[in-house]
């Protein structure tokens, strides 16, 4: 109850953590499994399909039914190329829950540093770069997407 006898219906929660990962396995006792954490991407060229990326995330300090909404960015900055929202709830201010994002079937059309951001209804929470890096062929040079061809002018 607040200050002034009213029981508040909702308060924001707090983020715990958010990790990129390439896969997420739940125990039977329901703890998870977190399989390559992600601090980059190193891909042999671009643009470069990604199957499957996900985001567990960890809310605690909250009350009330939530959305969250994770969105990946493109290295300008505002272009979004996945988004995905997952509903959840805290029932006490003492209650710790756990969400999974799915990113799939998301084409990263350049090298350069991504973000990722996670809001809890709209208020941005948290915003972290991922770098995709060309990495060379072993024993070569970094594969380059082949130059557009000149058209020929009209004299």
């Amino acid at each position: 109850m607040s200050a002034d006898g009213v029981n508040p219906s909702r308060i924001l929660p707090d983020l715990q953590c958010a990790l990129l990962c390439e896969d997420i396995r739940v125990e039977i006792n329901q703890n998870y499994i977190l399989v390559g954490v992600l601090r980059n991407l190193v891909v042999r060229e671009v643009p470069v399909p990604i199957g499957r990326m996900l985001l567990f995330t960890r809310w605690t300090a909250g009350f009330g039914d939530f959305i969250q909404t994770a969105s990946l960015i493109a290295p300008d900055k505002t272009t979004v190329l996945g988004k995905c929202e997952v509903p959840f709830r805290l029932n006490t201010g003492e209650d710790i829950t756990s969400t999974v994002s799915v990113f799939q079937q998301i084409q990263l059309p350049q090298s350069g540093t991504y973000y990722i951001e996670v809001a809890v209804d709209q208020v941005v929470k948290l915003r972290f770069p991922v770098t995709v890096v060309v990495a060379p062929p072993p024993g070569g040079q970094p594969t380059q997407p082949a130059a557009p061809a000149e058209s020929p002018k009209a004299d």
